[in-house]
């Protein structure tokens, strides 16, 4: 069996967890990946056991084994990347955000359908098997009519006033940092699970740590240096409340921090329906709560044999036997490379692959909440989908 080659621009932190799982898959090949310089990517690949290191994304996306794309860079790299990717006919399975702006992340949208290559944004907690079961037991009405959703994504990994990262420079980051780095994902996760969408938001975001020093790794979740550093003014929000309004009337809240001491990666969801609700928490993801107005509230754990419809099919072992945060990572991947597999065809797409049309529409929602919190925070609709 031929195998489908894979190459990876960016081995920063996340690289190894896309490489391990498209190894786990079976017949994806790792071919290459490729870095900012020739030296530095050369002992990433070696350490990542890849063959062969690119010291640029060009000579990457030329290399005709290479049928995939994994573009992994600092967010200011995402659209020159994936956008070159598409024009020599490569699939693109890219981290969020799928770029900087709204424009940006329309031009790959419409690129991509354009050249119908396989496009995706690795939201990952949508492959959680007990985020798939939610998602079932809303879409068969279990729930009743959605009327209150809320949650947050809480963490301390820049409490540390020494703490620094590339997602903090506006020019390699955005404008945004909080929102765009962690309130995306619980966006996502909230239309995906629900069914509804997020169309108006008011939002209140604050920069509770202003001047950071850097000197140390910019890398996400490095420990904070604590020698000589250069003092930068931090312009982007690390922690926020932001109130929703979706379709069909319903409300929401979220609150969004990353300098929030002891939450290590606090990511929560509750539904509130007229007959049932629901909660999965991330740290949890094992579990899923589920309450009742007229019986008792109930634990559901990650157990295929309790478990209803396709969404069992993402649980690969017996209950009690605990499945993490990179069983629900390769999943996503898994369902990416069946799309590849069936041509990309547009049907043969599964739920857990955000393309690059949503991708485009969760930043269109972080935009949304910049405005509002501009404008000293007014109810501000998302709007429709922004042509390039």
């Amino acid at each position: 069996m031929k195998k489908i080659g894979m190459g990876l621009v960016g081995p920063g932190f996340i690289a190894a967890h896309h490489i391990d799982a498209v190894r786990r898959l079976g017949d994806v090949e790792v071919i290459a990946i490729a870095g900012s310089s020739a030296a530095s990517t050369q002992r990433k690949a070696a350490e990542l056991k890849v063959d062969t290191a690119y010291g640029s994304f060009e000579e990457l996306i030329a290399d005709s084994r290479i049928e995939v794309v994994h573009n992994t860079t600092p967010s200011y790299l995402h659209f020159p990347v994936s956008m070159a990717a598409i024009q020599a006919g490569k699939h693109v399975i890219s981290d969020k955000p799928l770029a900087l702006t709204s424009q940006e992340c329309a031009a790959l949208r419409d690129a991509a359908e354009a050249a119908g290559i396989v496009n995706a944004v690795t939201f990952n907690y949508r492959g959680n098997p007990l985020v798939q079961q939610a998602r079932q037991m809303v879409a068969a009405g279990e729930l009743g009519p959605i009327v209150y959703l809320h949650g947050q994504y809480l963490q301390d990994w820049l409490t540390d006033d020494h703490a620094y990262s590339w997602r903090l420079d506006p020019a390699k980051g955005g404008v945004s940092s909080a929102l765009a780095d962690i309130g995306s994902h619980w966006c996502d996760l909230t239309e995906h699970i629900s069914g509804l969408r997020i169309e108006s938001v008011l939002a209140d975001l604050t920069t509770v740590v202003k001047t950071r020093y850097a000197g140390g790794s910019s890398e996400a979740f490095s420990k904070a240096s604590s020698g000589e550093a250069k003092a930068i003014e931090i312009g982007s929000e690390d922690t926020g409340s932001v109130l929703l309004r979706f379709s069909d009337g319903a409300r929401g809240t979220l609150k969004v921090g990353q300098v929030l001491p002891g939450h290590k990666n606090d990511l929560q969801l509750e539904l509130n329906g007229r007959r049932k609700s629901l909660r999965w928490e991330q740290e949890l993801q094992n579990e899923l709560w589920i309450g009742s107005f007229d019986g008792p509230n109930c634990v559901l754990m990650k157990d295929p044999a309790l478990m209803s419809g396709e969404a069992k099919s993402y649980a690969h072992l017996p209950g009690g036997h605990q499945e993490s945060w990179a069983d629900a990572f390769r999943n996503v991947i898994a369902d990416a490379y069946d799309w590849v597999r069936a041509g990309a065809d547009p049907a043969a797409k599964a739920p857990t692959v955000c393309d690059f049309a949503n991708g485009h529409r969760v930043c269109c929602i972080i935009e949304a909440m910049l405005r509002s919190n501009a404008a000293g925070g007014v109810w501000t609709s998302v709007g429709e989908s922004v042509t390039a």
